[in-house]
This record gives structure tokens, sequence and C-alpha cells, in this order.
């Protein structure tokens, strides 16, 4: 994703373009699957560790970024394409190898509606599927 595409990405969900937040924002879209905190400083050397996480809240705030939880109480952030800042249409479900302990984003595959009760409101939804993933799946077949 190129620098204009990340500012009007940025400009869509009102949040203004400065350059720790663009560097952010690309290096967030470069990764194929969600990546934490860590793995996202490691990424981005030049931006110390408090200012990654308060981009990091910014977007999540603005609905730039979907947070997860892995299970292994690791959060993971991925770059969200929705194009608007109030509702999300880019939701879809992750996937955590036990194994491997990778998660893989299944992009084509969007979450379930739930219909909540009367009086619960939905703030975010984190739906995540473990099990093998097919490297995993097959390396398991092979010593079997």
């Amino acid at each position: 994703m190129d620098e204009k595409k990340i500012e009007r990405l940025l400009d869509e969900h009102g949040i203004r373009p400065t350059a720790n937040r663009i560097v952010i924002a690309r290096a967030l879209a470069l990764m194929d699957y969600p990546v934490s905190m860590k793995e996202l400083e490691t990424r981005v050397q030049t931006i110390d560790k408090s200012n990654v996480f308060r981009t990091l809240s910014l977007f999540k705030e603005h609905h730039l970024v979907h947070q997860l939880e892995d299970g292994n109480d690791v959060v993971r952030y991925e770059l969200c394409l929705s194009h608007d800042s109030e509702e999300d249409d880019d939701m879809h479900v992750h996937f955590y190898c036990e194994r491997c302990q990778r998660t893989f984003c299944l992009s084509d595959t969007p979450v379930p509606q739930v219909d909540l009760p009367s009086g619960y409101e939905k703030m975010a939804v984190n739906y995540m599927v473990k099990g093998l993933c097919p490297a995993c799946s097959r390396r398991r077949i092979l010593h079997e």
C-alpha cells in the first residue's frame, strides 16, 4: 500500500496523517498476519514503544486496526481496511495454529452475525478458531 492510500485510509477514519502514523500504518499493511506490539516495534525501530502504543490505541479508537487476543495472553493488531470510522465492514475470522503458534487472517471468512439479547451492546468482535494450520496438519499426517 503506497503512502497516498495510507493517508487516504487515515483520513477516512478521521485520523490526521503524521509521519509516525503513516510509518506504523504502512508496517501493518505490509504484514500478512496480525502482529503483536513487540513485533511491530521491531519492524518500526525508529519509533519508541510509547508512541507505537499511543498510535495503536488511536487506531483502535477510530476502527483502523482490529485488536485480537489469540488465547496466549498476546494482543495482536492488524490494519482494518474498512472505509468508515464508525462501521467496520472488514471483520473476519482468525485462525490460531496450536502447533506453530501463528495467527492467520481468514479474510474471506466473515464473522457470523450474532443477535444479542435486548440490552446488550456490541463493542467489538474477536472470532478466533483454533486447530492446526495446513502446513502443521500435513506434517502431522506425514509423521503418523
